[in-house]
Parts: C-alpha cells; structure tokens; sequence
C-alpha cells in the first residue's frame, strides 16, 4: 500500500528548520495533523489544506487519523517522532509499510550536543506526562541524566527528591526553547535548586553521592527499602525468583498474593520497559505495595484487590506468574493456564502443606524444585553465631 500517512519531527526553530524535502510533504499534504503550536510553526496553510489539532483524549485523533487512510496526512510532532513522541502510537495502529517518518534531532540530541555528553553514556527519561517518580531507579553515584519533562513544577520535584536521598551536590540544568532563538539554561546544584523554568525544557543532572546518598541497585534491594508487615520475599529468595522469571523487554508479570509487592516493584526495577499486576486480598498491604512502588520508582505498578484462581479470570496472557502466597493446586492449575506459551512460572512454598502442592506439581509436570536455606550472623551473647531463616521451597517451570 502507498505511504499515506507521514510523520515530520519539527524543532523550536519551525518551518525554517526543515528540509527542502520535509517543507514539500508538509505544504503537499491533504491533512496536516499536530500540537497547536507545531501547526503555527509550520507557516500558513497552502492549497486548501485541511488542519487538525490532536484533541483529548488523544486517542479520538488517532481515529480520525486512521479514517483518512488512503488521503495525504503528515502529522507533525516534536523532534525525532520515534523517540518518547506520538510516533509510537500512531505505530501501533498503522502498518509500517503505510507511514514514512522524516525526523528531525530530538530534544535529548540537542541537550547531549550543548553539554558534550555522548548519548550512548548518557540515560534517557520522559516524565512528560509521567510521575517523576520514574527518575528514582535511575539515580547512583557518577550517572548522566536526560530528562524529558512538560512542566514548570518538575525539576523542583526532582531536586527535592535527590536532595532527600543524599544526592544533593548533583548538579542540574534545565535547557529549554532548544534550537530557538530563544534558547536559556538554568543551573544550580540539587540542594539549591530555585529557578523558575519554562514549561518544556529538558533536565540535564549528573549525579553527585553525598556521604549519607540513598540508592539502590535494579534488583535485590534490602529489605529495609520496603514498608512491609513481616509478609515479605526475602532479599536472596527475592533475588533468585526474579533471575528464574527472567524480566526481559515488553513483558508482562502477575504477582499473585502480592503482599507488600517486593517481587513485581523489582520485576518491574530490572527492565525499564515491563508492566506488571500485583494481585492482594488485604487492604492494608495493598496500600504498602503502593506506597513501596512510588518510593522505589515503579508508580505505574498495577495493583489489584483479589484473591486466585478468580483474580487470574480475563488477564491478558502474561509472560510470568509468581505465586508467593495461597499455593493451592487451583492456584497453580489457574496459573499454569493463564501463562503465555513459553512464560515462566515460579512458585515459593513455606508451609509443609504448600510445599506438597509444590511437590506435586513438580512430579506431575517437571521444572526445577530447589529448596533454599539461609543463615545470617546474630548475636549471641558475647560472641556470633548462625541464625537459620526458615526455608523455602522454590518451584520455577517454564511452559512448553
């Protein structure tokens, strides 16, 4: 099929700096679709052109957009299309081999080019229309942070947050207008942070650790990170549950009796571009899974009242299943039946009677059972000795 629909990444600088190329397809097209402000950079209308500005919510221009299949639509946005923009979107509801996208540099390659940062060393994050929250996993000693945000309050957010977990002296700057004649930067460390930016900027912060810094690696957090009531997948037991549910790009867990949601906050810590379910009867560890999930970085986490097998009712086929409480033979039968072909399933029983479920369904269908001990140093007296935790059995299988 003809390539119907084109996207133009358009910059602060508008009609000017586009190509020769670019500006024909903007001023030939049948429909031109953007941002209010993407539109008046674009210069007048030429030769009866429809115009249409995105709405809200988004998705009813996407529609409209969809409906014109077969006309001429460049629809314009920001920069480079594909990256953090509506280009995304707009993808998954046209067929590649129907859009061509023309892309001009994003906001992340003008900020890397004013302050000399390579980008392959560099982390990029959008927190435009985001919680800043998300910045959180990302913040340990020496790292280089771009950040996409879309308002004026953002990097105060930001500042107090790193100033709190001892990231203080990081330095930050906010490059807005990039590209315009307009063109500012802000600078000012963490800890003194005042500066009234404009809405649309981009926060540049190299990360400085203080003495008393706060930070965590992706996975295995300790488990004083957490708010919990006892009920809680211990740090080592927790670490190797995530290695055998292997988080990969895209994919999707369901934590079933989430508790305090430790295992899904770190599913979701280990691989950026997850999602996750955490399945909770209880109200009160519901709430702490919430308030663990925005301290930890992962407020997107999604967490649902309910109880398996019923919970699992209507999911989307999910990429992993942990069960780290209620292992009943319903729970695991539902759990084996709702996971995706080739998904993984891990399973931790404490109980004697749990346990057998487990062993019974290792005898019946195979995977990997392990059994794990551990012992820490305690006190005794004057002297130390090894205070065993209880154990654990593990079950991880994975489904042909």
């Amino acid at each position: 099929m003809t390539r119907w629909l084109t996207l133009v990444g358009i910059g602060a600088d508008g009609r000017a700096g586009l190509s020769p190329a670019a500006r024909t397809l903007v001023d030939e097209a049948e429909v031109l679709v953007g941002g209010k402000r993407h539109l008046a950079r674009a210069g007048a209308a030429r030769n009866g052109q429809e115009r249409l500005a995105w709405s809200s919510p988004l998705t009813a221009t996407i529609e409209q957009i969809v409906a014109m299949r077969g006309r001429r639509v460049v629809v314009l946005a920001s920069g480079d299309p594909l990256h953090f923009g509506v280009g995304a979107t707009l993808a998954r509801h046209v067929d590649s081999d129907e859009m061509m996208v023309v892309p001009s540099p994003s906001a992340f390659a003008l900020a890397a080019a004013r302050l000399v940062w390579p980008l392959d060393h560099v982390t990029t994050i959008s927190v435009h229309g985001r919680p800043a929250e998300l910045v959180t996993p990302h913040v340990t000693p020496d790292a280089r942070l771009l950040i996409l945000a879309n308002d004026a309050e953002t990097p105060g957010r930001i500042a107090a947050m790193l100033t709190k977990s001892g990231f203080g002296e990081s330095r930050m700057r906010a490059l807005a207008h990039l590209g315009s004649a307009e063109e500012a930067r802000y600078d000012a460390p963490a800890r003194d942070w005042a500066h009234d930016v404009p809405d649309l900027h981009v926060l540049a912060i190299t990360c400085v650790a203080g003495p008393d810094a706060i930070w965590h690696p992706r996975t295995g957090l300790p488990d004083g990170a957490y708010v919990h009531d006892g009920k809680l997948t211990k740090r080592d037991v927790r670490t190797s549950a995530i290695a055998k549910l292997m988080p990969h790009r895209g994919a999707g867990l369901v934590d079933i009796g989430a508790g305090c949601g430790s295992v899904a906050i770190e599913w979701l810590r280990a691989e950026p571009n997850t999602h996750a379910i955490a399945i909770e009867p209880r109200t009160d560890r519901r709430t702490m899974a919430a308030q663990n999930a925005a301290a930890l970085g992962v407020p997107h986490l999604d967490i649902r009242n309910g109880k398996a097998p019923d919970a699992l009712a209507g999911l989307a086929a999910p990429d992993a299943i942990f069960v780290g409480g209620g292992v009943t033979p319903a729970t695991l039968d539902a759990a084996i039946e709702t996971l995706k072909p080739g998904g993984c399933l891990v399973a931790h029983a404490v109980t004697l009677e749990s346990e057998a479920v487990l062993l019974a369904a290792h005898q019946r269908i195979g995977g990997d059972l392990v059994r794990l001990s551990l012992a820490h140093a305690a006190p005794i007296g004057d002297f130390h000795g090894w205070r065993p935790a209880m154990p654990v059995t593990q079950w991880a299988w994975r489904k042909p």
